[in-house]
């Protein structure tokens, strides 16, 4: 197994442990070469994630560690599942699935290619990355997209001021003989003042917008009457304060995707207008879901209803429970065609972003596009093939 070197240390400064998972593999086709892309090859991965197991071993309790047999699964359908050109594409995808576990705050990936069209001999190529709460992957941020008020400077110390130095304090003489000397004091002694305490800046996502701004939910379902939960979970929305629908998408017939043996699902695509931020607009999307009793017991898993926050206006950038935009739309033709629907010139914003018709064309899973059904919420409407 390849090991990047170096502990990974908590806030206070003692090592993490760790969780090893050594020769995941699959077969991919992945790769710049077009034979690869249509013969395959075995492809394996070395995972260490670095977490805190004591309260887990104190407990005896999964609920509190790492679920590794989740992050294998993970990891081997990353492996075998859309192609990609570069193994550090996959290395960078297979470290953001394990930071989606909030319980990791590190983790090195290494992912091995040893069938590489390399053209001498060898025995392996390698690709290994260290990535964490601060490096995040780039699978996840997209730095050159990113504000200037990205989560990556939220915190971040203030530039020194480089039109004036600031003034050297004056020396403070040593106390006399036998008086201990005190502690140093923030306080102003010519006016009494005491310097305020800093006010943390918000986190990028809590920032309400200064006025309303556009943004794009996605909507799925495949369990009891698919097409009467969207219309319902539409009308809850439309009904949320400091929300309002501007735009319904075509209804999609579309097969699942995950590899979980399942029924269609029927998605649509909402243009909506709101003064929340990000993640007051995230739980009203949560709570809507849990009005119609979504679960998540299986990753990618049936589910009365899925609503997904897709892109928020001038938003570009990842949390620990927040990602904007959606990491994996770009893929997603079950989104990207209804969009495009309703907004021909859309552009998706972030990494692997563009025109969102452009990438409804080329997703890999296109073909389980089944039809898009028009105007289906005031009528039976018309269908495309």
């Amino acid at each position: 197994m390849t090991i990047l070197p170096g502990p990974v240390l908590d806030a206070h400064g003692r090592q993490l442990d760790q969780v090893r998972l050594t020769g995941l593999s699959a077969t991919g086709f992945h790769g710049v070469l077009d034979h690869e892309r249509a013969e395959g090859q075995t492809f394996v991965a070395d995972v260490t994630v670095h977490v805190d197991t004591r309260r887990a071993a104190a407990s005896d309790d999964l609920a509190h560690t790492l679920n590794y047999a989740e992050l294998a699964a993970e990891v081997v359908e990353i492996l075998g599942g859309p192609a990609v050109r570069l193994v550090e594409t996959l290395a960078e995808q297979i470290a953001s699935a394990a930071l989606d576990h909030t319980l990791v705050a590190a983790v090195d990936v290494a992912v091995h290619k040893p069938s590489a069209p390399v053209g001498v001999p060898f025995g392996d190529v390698v690709v290994a990355i260290r990535r964490d709460r601060v490096k995040l992957p780039s699978a996840r941020f997209d730095p050159a997209a990113a504000p200037a008020t990205s989560v990556a400077t939220i915190g971040a110390p203030a530039a020194p001021d480089a039109v004036r130095p600031a003034a050297a304090p004056a020396p403070v003489p040593p106390p006399p003989a036998g008086i201990p000397a005190l502690a140093p004091s923030d306080d102003d002694p010519a006016t009494g003042l005491v310097d305020p305490v800093p006010v943390p800046e918000p986190d990028l996502m809590d920032r309400a917008p200064a006025g309303p701004v556009k943004a794009v939910l996605a909507l799925g379902s495949n369990m009891g009457d698919p097409r009467e939960i969207l219309t319902r979970a539409i009308e809850d929305l439309a009904g949320a304060p400091g929300l309002e629908v501007l735009k319904v998408a075509p209804l999609a017939r579309t097969a699942a995707v995950g590899g979980v043996e399942q029924p269609d699902f029927l998605n649509t695509v909402l243009l909506v207008r709101t003064t929340l931020a990000p993640r007051a607009l995230l739980r009203v999307a949560h709570a809507v879901e849990q009005e119609h009793h979504r679960t998540r017991d299986v990753r990618w898993g049936p589910r009365t209803l899925d609503v997904d926050l897709i892109t928020y206006e001038g938003v570009v950038g990842v949390t620990d429970d927040l990602e904007l935009p959606h990491p994996r739309a770009h893929e997603r033709a079950f989104v990207l065609a209804p969009w495009a629907e309703i907004e021909p010139d859309a552009v998706l914003p972030g990494l692997g972003g563009g025109p969102v018709a452009a990438l409804a064309a080329t997703a890999p899973d296109r073909e389980g596009v089944r039809w898009l059904r028009l105007d289906w919420t005031s009528g039976d409407g018309g269908s495309r093939p």
